[in-house]
């Protein structure tokens, strides 16, 4: 029996401590159909929406509480809940309080589209700057806990504990088998074996995670306690209580837009062809090349590939994924990621711009992908994007599925290529979910607004790089035309105080989905 959001609130905090920070939920586009759908979740859960804020007192000590409820739309995360998370993230960490947080939900709410999903960017960057304030944030996953919810703020724990027998992962079993014909191998999206390949650290039921925050909180937030003046015996615990604008408007220059009124599928086709240039054609039209390698500690994917280049010029760190180097089979996993914040940090360390290329059919998806901490790696690599302290941009060259695509978007400038295009899951992905077959993908395709053009309106993409009408009928002209886009936002850029691109890039994301 799943348990409610109250329930978990009451069972953490002392009795009658709990006071909610909720203010009705910010409105969103909706058709018909989806204002239905939101006021039965309303009437089934007895909430206004998928998640619930405030503070109250954990053994006497003030913590600020983030709790899912299931009940409402299957947890689902869209732009109403985000908004609400990154409330009361920016409220505790201006209070100063830790936090504590209990997701539990299927992920991205599909009603909303791609704009639902890059909401996790802001999430991630509100966590971020509660850790980098030096407050601590607990995590408690109830079951399920599963998609692009696992991987931001499900992830970002400075520790992360687990409700017994939860379902934690990151692709849902049911999307998986639509997806592939075949089921996912049980057993693996488990919380018990996530505790025994080391993604998180224990699998406790409430009362006892309860005990374990409450002891947490006193190291990391007391300081130390003074020895006894008589013997110099054991430490004694304190039980009382302790009191983005977004980016610049569309410059001239070699990029040129194209406004067809391409559909979203047709899109989504286009980029799945096998001779559309990917990276490495945008690297053979580079100087000073230097192919890098692995993380360094091990690791090595190659289904991406990083180098330091200049770009007509203009100096930085390409990391991307490498089309050439992936398969139905041979997908991005947990190294890839690693091997990105090994570039993030490379970037910020030798003060050189990062440039990001998006260019995948998704992330593993396999055993050894959950277990060896691939939702982990996402969110660590949006919450290194957000808050890097160097220019950033990230180009949308072709498919741009899933997490494995977030992970390289939230850059200071976003470029997209006209066909390329950006979802929680491929289009086939979505139909499955919502209509419970594939062959509604061509409209969610569109219903979603995946495509570049769509993009670029919601707020998500700056600038698009023109294809006529195929970058793979005109392979050397399109990549020319992506590099001089590219080292035309580098310039533009690194013209700005590192300072005031941080700010900017946060506030960027922070608003996103929210209109003017």
């Amino acid at each position: 029996m799943k348990i409610s959001a109250r329930e978990l609130l009451g069972a953490l905090l002392d009795p009658g401590s709990f006071v909610s920070w909720d203010r009705p939920p910010v409105a969103v586009a909706a058709s018909a159909e989806y204002c239905e759908d939101l006021l039965a979740a309303a009437a089934t859960a007895g909430t206004d929406e998928a998640v619930l804020t405030g503070e109250g007192l954990l053994r006497g000590r003030r913590v600020a509480v983030l709790a899912c409820e299931f009940g409402f739309l299957a947890g689902s995360i869209g732009v109403a809940a985000a908004e609400r998370i990154v409330s009361a993230v920016e409220r505790a960490t201006e209070l100063g309080l830790p936090l504590l947080a209990s997701p539990t939900s299927g992920g991205t709410r599909m009603q909303e589209g791609t704009v639902a999903f890059v909401q996790m960017v802001k999430v991630a960057g509100a966590l971020a700057a509660h850790r980098a304030a030096g407050h601590p944030y607990l995590v408690y996953l109830r079951d399920p806990t599963m998609g692009g919810v696992f991987a931001s703020w499900g992830s970002l724990g400075h520790m992360t504990f687990a409700e017994p027998g939860a379902l934690v992962g990151f692709l849902g079993p049911r999307v998986y088998k639509a997806l592939y014909g075949k089921s996912f191998p049980e057993g693996v999206q488990t919380a018990e074996n996530l505790y025994h390949n080391g993604v998180i650290d224990g699998v406790v039921p409430v009362p006892i995670f309860r005990r374990i925050a409450h002891r947490a909180l006193n190291v990391l937030c007391d300081g130390p306690l003074p020895l006894p003046e008589n013997d110099g015996g054991p430490y004694r615990s304190k039980e009382g209580a302790a009191s983005l604008p977004t980016g610049p408007e569309e410059r001239g220059g070699p990029a040129r837009l194209d406004t067809g009124d391409v559909h979203g599928w047709q899109s989504v086709l286009i980029s799945r062809r096998a001779d559309r240039p990917g990276i490495r054609e945008l690297l053979r039209h580079a100087t000073d090349r230097v192919p890098l390698s692995g993380t360094g500690q091990g690791e090595l994917d190659r289904t991406v590939v990083h180098a330091l280049a200049r770009f007509r010029g203009q100096p930085c760190i390409v990391f991307g994924h490498d089309r050439a180097g992936q398969s139905p089979e041979n997908t991005m996993g947990p190294a890839a990621l690693r091997e990105a914040r090994r570039s993030m940090h490379l970037a910020a360390e030798l003060h050189v711009p990062l440039v990001l290329v998006i260019d995948t059919a998704g992330a593993a998806l396999s055993r050894e992908a959950e277990e060896r901490g691939l939702a982990p790696e996402i969110a660590r690599c949006i919450a290194d994007l957000v808050t890097l302290d160097t220019p950033t941009v990230s180009v949308l060259l072709g498919q741009g599925t899933g997490g494995g695509a977030l992970a390289l978007l939230p850059a200071d400038r976003v470029l997209a290529a006209a066909n390329g295009w950006l979802a929680p899951l491929p289009p086939e992905g979505a139909s499955e979910i919502v209509y419970r077959d594939t062959r509604h993908a061509p409209e969610l395709a569109a219903a979603q607004r995946i495509r570049a053009q769509d993009l670029r309106a919601d707020g998500i993409v700056d600038r698009i790089v023109s294809e006529y009408p195929d970058a793979a009928d005109e392979p050397v002209d399109f990549a020319l035309r992506m590099v001089a886009a590219i080292a035309d936002e580098l310039a533009g850029l690194t013209s700005r105080s590192a300072a005031d691109l941080l700010t900017a890039r946060q506030l960027r994301y922070r608003r996103l989905g929210l209109g003017s």
